[in-house]
């Protein structure tokens, strides 16, 4: 068996009207809400985000506010994507630093979302 590529991830929040806004107008996901369900999308994947521990079964045995620390691939030049994110509100927490993630040398920033969960977004040479 070989594992393809991710699909989804879950982060749970406290604070779901600042949790959408934080993707939607600072990384610029388009928000969908289904019958109580709300879910980020951009291109190749998506966010699901529950609104209270186990929201949704089954759920991670011990999902916890903000202890999410993941990375987002942009194929832009990434300082203006540090740029853009920093008009639109965002407060990057790191400059742009060398990384190594799953395809080799990358270069990266870090913020965090409005729970505390650590977003990086990075971009390959």
């Amino acid at each position: 068996m070989k594992i393809h590529h991710l699909d989804h991830l879950v982060i749970t929040t406290a604070h779901l009207e600042a949790c959408l806004r934080f993707y939607t107008d600072v990384l610029g996901m388009e928000h969908r809400e289904d019958h109580g369900h709300h879910s980020l999308h951009f291109s190749g994947g998506k966010i699901s985000v529950h609104t209270r521990k186990g929201e949704f079964q089954p759920a991670a045995e011990n999902p916890a506010y903000g202890s999410q620390d993941f990375c987002l691939v942009t194929l832009d030049d990434l300082a203006a994507v540090k740029a853009e994110i920093e008009a639109a509100g965002g407060k990057p927490i790191t400059g742009i630093v060398l990384r190594h993630g799953a395809r080799g040398a990358m270069q990266s920033f870090y913020l965090r979302d409005p729970d505390g969960n650590l977003v990086e977004i990075c971009r390959y040479p």
